[in-house]
């Protein structure tokens, strides 16, 4: 007997297709922390993963070995600067644009309502999202934090964020 309490397609998303989000990785160091992007991206079906800066992309060895196929699967794209991207997916039509970092105006991530196709941008494990393209977005969400670090590695904020992305946008489709 499966006790399994939800079938496949309970699990997809309610409109029939994950929503339409884009994460822009701003110069983060870590091929590994990249590669775990790239999975989580791929397991909730994110429509691409931009590069910017040093962030390492597909065809880095450390990614590879982390990303475990899942950069061959979803699209990136490398681009020299967050605002760079930022400026380009305005004119590719994303209708929100939202920067993932813990400040006191932010927003908790399954707090706010989302607009779709949505950019996420995740910023440097050392110095966050660079001040230009963090003026440049539509607003802040962030996870809290109840720990002295207040810090959280940013595979594991993607994933997180991700996620409550995804419950948001299932409790307000019909």
């Amino acid at each position: 007997m499966n006790k399994t309490p939800y079938s496949v397609n309970q699990l997809r998303c309610r409109s029939g297709a994950p929503p339409e989000i884009t994460l822009v990785l701003d110069r983060l160091r870590s091929a590994h922390n990249t590669g775990n992007i790239f999975r989580i991206a791929e397991a909730v079906g994110a429509r691409e993963i931009i590069a910017c800066g040093y962030t390492p992309a597909p065809g880095h060895p450390k990614l590879a070995k982390t990303a475990m196929g899942a950069d061959s699967l979803v699209s990136c794209r490398q681009m020299a600067d967050s605002i760079s991207a930022v400026q380009t997916l305005r004119t590719e039509g994303i209708r929100q644009i939202l920067a993932v970092e813990a400040l006191e105006s932010s927003v908790f991530a399954w707090d706010f309502k989302y607009q779709f196709p949505l950019a996420l941008v995740f910023g440097n494990e050392a110095l966050g999202i660079a001040p230009e393209t963090l003026a440049a977005c539509d607003g802040t969400i962030s996870l809290p934090m109840f720990g002295v670090k207040a810090s959280i590695n940013v595979g594991n904020c993607a994933a997180a964020v991700l996620y409550a992305v995804i419950a948001q946008n299932n409790r307000s489709q019909p």
